[in-house]
This record gives C-alpha cells, structure tokens and sequence, in this order.
C-alpha cells in the first residue's frame, strides 16, 4: 500500500468519511554543490520520491489536529494561541503556522493524518518536507497563492527562528519548486532557479550508511568561520566571488587550512556550474566525473566525509555502470549519492550487497538503498 493510500485509509478509519485533499512534499538529495549555500554560490539537488504525506479537511474552529503514524502521536494546538514546548515533530507545523500568521497570512483550521518516509537523520531533508507539506495543507484549506520560493523562505525561517536551527535555503527550496526529471540549480544569493534534466538513461542512488552525524556543530561552525576568514581576506562578500585564478594567486598568504577550505567552496561552485552544463548536453559520463570530483573535495579539502562514506562511495565508483559518487549533505555521516545507467541498475545493486557481504569482518554496516527519480515539489494530489 502506497503512502497515499495508508493515509487516506487511516483518515476514513479515524474521521468516518474520505479526506477533502492529500497534500505532499518530497525530501531531496543533492546531487553537488556542497557547504556552497552559506557561501552564497550553487547547488544542484533534486526532489527524491520519498516524501510526507497528509490526508486532510478543514475545519471550523481555528485548530490543528493531526494524527502522526510515524511517531504514533497527535499533534494539538490552537492557532490562536501557539506555544513553543520541547522539541518534537510539532514544533515544525507550530513554526510554520507562527510565520505564516507573522507573514500576514489567512490560516484556517484543519484535521489530518500525517505519514512521511523520508528517513530522519539520514541527510535527506525530512523536516523541509514536512514543513512545505504544512504549509501545502494551509494554502489548500483556506486557499492563497502558492508562491514556492515564499514559501520555501517562510519555511526556513520556520526551522530557524521557531525550531532553532540555522539551516540555508536550499532544503525547502527543492521541496517547494522541484520539477518531476529535473534537478534544479539554485543560487543561493539571488534564489533564481534552473530546472536541469537528468541526463537521459540514468538513475539516482541514494546509499544511506546507517551512520549519523551526531554532534557536528561545532565542526561545521568552525568551516562556516574559515569561509568567513577567507572571503574578508580577499574583500568579498562571500567565497562565491572568489575565481580559481585569485584564489591560486593569493593562496600562499592564506593560513594552510583556510586556503584548503576556500579551495573546496571555490572549485564546488565552478563544479556546479559545470554540472549544469554537462547535464544540458545530457553528457551523464562529464557529470559524474564532476560529482566524484567532488567528493574528492570534501574528504581531502573541506574534510567533512567519514570513513563510512568514502567507503560507499568507493564501492559505488568499482561498479562500471557508475558514473560517479560522492557523499550528499553537510557530512560526518549520512548518505552517498551515485548517477547510474539505468539499464544495469539490477547489476549495480547486486554488486553493493556482494561487496558489502565481503566486508562484513571490517565491521561495515550494510547501506540502505534508495533508487529514485526527480520528482516535482510540493503540491496537491
């Protein structure tokens, strides 16, 4: 049974009559364009299928109340007044609710059941899916204009100013604009958006390595202020107005470990662009070759991989069907993401098991295995 239909099916079960709308919006995976966000330069994610779901109807009094299957759980409260309390799964659909109400918005009540399998932790943006599926159900029930990048920024602001995490953009900006076989090239300053093809014939792979970041904070704090460092050295806003040719001028003035982390953002950036332009030209084998690149990058230059990515990573590139890999998200743990032929994905899949079986004594744990499509972002079903 789909998602769809356990949701529905449980809303008939709960409410005694079919849902008035089912809303969903998907996770994503980013395909390259790593710690480039706060840099102010590119990304390249896409929507993935896996996504949170909520069967729905307006109601009359101005509350929400929505029956969570993942957390078997409810989520109560009323949007005349919203509380922050510890943190859980509510805080999300509280958040989004105080800033769509800050933002001036006309927000109705509304009763649903709610499942997602994006799975938590995993780097794959399961809170950006349920905050623009909130927001989707809000925009439904009591309609106004659905504007995707609003959205995707008042969603943002959602987990940074209600939920307390300082998260970018790109997260919510894939979940509210993603268009079905396209990843979308996102410039994190000016927001503007290009939907790119996938080159033709492949697929995506998402190999989650079952280990997760824990407390990285401060590391990615202390790679934030490197960044920093490094973009007032040569006078710039931010990294993304750096070239390769400056940056390689000026590099022996720059502290060692400064310039590497400024070597990474500044190569990423040409990496996405180059990423753009290869997947235009439907030029599959040129884009893997950048995402490896990549890869590359953050384990040597950002250092933000671990032991467990670089080993699914390298399992993925011994498959000749492969294109290329890399770790996908902020890193320390998480998920690789490989380009595959599609016409040898069986084969590439049998060979990440037997691989894995052979190196069950080396204490590796065996991924979990996603194989997706771009899907398109947010919306009613």
């Amino acid at each position: 049974m789909s998602l769809k239909e356990t949701v529905i099916k449980r809303f008939e079960a709960e409410f005694g009559e079919p849902p008035v709308y089912v809303v969903r919006a998907p996770g994503r995976v980013n395909l390259i364009g790593e710690h480039t966000d706060y840099n102010d330069g590119f990304v390249m994610p896409m929507a993935i299928e896996r996504a949170v779901y909520i069967a729905l109807r307006p109601t009359k009094e101005p509350n929400i109340n929505i029956i969570s299957l993942d957390f078997e759980d409810s989520i109560q409260f009323s949007l005349l007044n919203i509380q922050k309390e510890a943190m859980s799964p509510a805080e999300y659909v509280k958040g989004v609710s105080r800033m769509l109400l800050d933002e001036h918005y006309q927000i109705g009540g509304w009763e649903g059941v709610m499942a997602g399998d994006v799975p938590i932790g995993a780097g794959l943006s399961s809170s950006a899916a349920l905050e623009l599926a909130v927001a989707r159900a809000f925009a439904t029930v009591q309609p106004f204009e659905w504007q995707p990048k609003r959205m995707a920024k008042l969603a943002q602001n959602a987990e940074n100013k209600w939920v307390g995490m300082m998260c970018g953009i790109m997260d919510q900006m894939i979940s509210a604009t993603g268009q079905a076989d396209h990843a979308v090239m996102i410039d994190c300053r000016s927001l503007d958006i290009q939907a790119i093809p996938l080159p033709p014939k492949t697929l995506v792979v998402i190999l989650d390595t079952n280990t997760r970041r824990g407390l990285v904070d401060s590391a990615y704090n202390e790679r934030r202020s490197q960044c920093e460092e490094a973009a007032r050295f040569f006078g710039v806003k931010a990294l993304r107005d750096v070239s390769m040719a400056e940056f390689t001028a000026r590099e022996s003035e720059l502290a060692p470990l400064v310039a590497k982390r400024a070597k990474h953002i500044i190569s990423e950036n040409d990496r996405v662009l180059a990423a753009r332009d290869a997947m235009l030209a439907g030029d599959a084998k040129t884009l893997g070759k950048l995402m490896t690149a990549s890869h590359i990058s953050l384990r040597d230059d950002f250092e933000v991989s671990s032991h467990a990515l670089n080993r699914v990573v390298e399992c993925a590139l011994e498959h000749s069907a492969c294109y290329g890999a890399r770790m996908t998200g902020a890193g320390f743990g998480g998920c690789g993401v490989a380009l595959v032929d599609e016409s040898s994905i069986d084969s590439f899949l049998e060979h990440v098991d037997r691989w894995y079986n052979a190196r069950l004594s080396e204490g590796l744990v065996r991924p979990t295995v996603y194989v997706t499509r771009a899907t398109e972002g947010a919306n009613v079903l």
